[in-house]
């Protein structure tokens, strides 16, 4: 990658890494529950399911996802009804004063779990993969050129995760009471519920 390329990648990148999605809203609710630092930890289950994902798009078959109209619309609405099952889950939930460090009612492994099935289930995150990255991959020595771009991304992803956990601590802050937590978890989940509507309404892209 040339070094112009790369000063228009990395903010490019980060802009598409802070764009406000299933994922980094359920960073945001998980920090404001369980802090900061099991927030970030947690949301490195999303990478189980990125760095496929990367790879996937790095050897052509993401545009099985823009070729194959049934492939599209399973992967859209597994998706969506996890995401939506999710947000349901935490309308309902009891109320709960928030959590302190040590004290999490779900295990990293849980909470790790969530981030990667989100993730999984977003088709338009392999989408993102297949039509931005290629664009900073110059055709000489391809793949190492695939894989630095697709790591510099995983980077990028990282500091914007960090920046919604401390957002998501910081209001966490202000819920120190279970009735409080309660309404901050409703939000949260009807938030997850309209991007589950909002992943439906996803049309498969033209090849």
């Amino acid at each position: 990658m040339e070094w112009e390329f790369l000063l228009i990648f990395l903010p490019a990148c980060f802009a598409l890494n802070m764009a406000f999605g299933p994922n980094n809203l359920l960073a945001t609710t998980n920090a404001a529950r369980v802090g900061p630092l099991k927030a970030v930890i947690a949301s490195f289950g999303r990478f189980a399911a990125f760095i496929p994902m990367i790879a996937i798009a790095g050897i052509g078959m993401g545009t099985l996802l823009t070729t194959s109209m049934w492939f599209f619309i399973a992967v859209k609405w597994v998706g969506a009804a996890y995401l939506a099952w999710l947000g349901i889950k935490l309308m309902m939930s009891k109320p709960q004063s928030v959590v302190v460090e040590g004290e999490a009612p779900q295990s990293m492994g849980s909470l790790m779990r969530q981030e990667f099935l989100v993730a999984a289930g977003n088709p338009k995150a392999i989408l993102v993969f297949t039509a931005f990255l290629p664009q900073f991959v110059a055709p000489e020595h391809y793949a190492l050129n695939f894989t630095v771009v697709g790591a510099l991304f995983l980077v990028m992803e990282v500091f914007a995760i960090t920046i919604y956990a401390v957002l998501g601590s910081k209001i966490g802050r202000y819920l120190r009471n279970g009735k409080a937590m309660q309404w901050f978890n409703r939000a949260s989940g009807a938030l997850m519920v309209v991007f589950s509507i909002g992943m439906l309404a996803m049309k498969r892209p033209v090849s």
